[in-house]
């Protein structure tokens, strides 16, 4: 069904199948998965995937870490950061290199498929 492939990343298992989930039967698609903002890049570069739910706080390699090399291997990449933790600072951060939203953890299933229509190319 998916036609956007999607990268989850978060340190959590039970967010990264919460997502899983929520996109299953949609138009979005779940190819790769990652625990650590390493990770992130390393399924980044071998997938190139549409789009990217980048959770903020990890181990390895953090968030905005892993969101800075994202951009630079691609800076067309649709990146929608995640955190429980939404500090001003930190989602300015993200914004400015180039995350095109920040997503509140918790978040219904609603607004998680709304925030990544809402990144789209028209």
């Amino acid at each position: 069904m998916g036609s956007y492939r999607v990268l989850a990343v978060d340190d959590s298992l039970l967010m990264r199948r919460k997502v899983q989930k929520t996109l299953r039967d949609t138009e979005f698609e779940v190819i790769a998965t990652a625990a650590n903002g390493q990770e992130a890049v390393e399924r980044f570069e071998e997938h190139r995937p549409d789009l990217v739910l980048l959770d903020v706080v990890m181990p390895r390699l953090d968030g905005p870490g892993a969101l800075k090399q994202i951009m630079e291997l691609d800076p067309q990449a649709r990146v929608i950061m995640i955190s429980s933790l939404g500090t001003e600072e930190t989602v300015s951060e993200c914004l400015e290199r180039g995350a095109l939203r920040f997503l509140q953890k918790p978040f219904t299933d609603d607004l998680l498929l709304n925030t990544l229509r809402s990144v789209l190319p028209a």
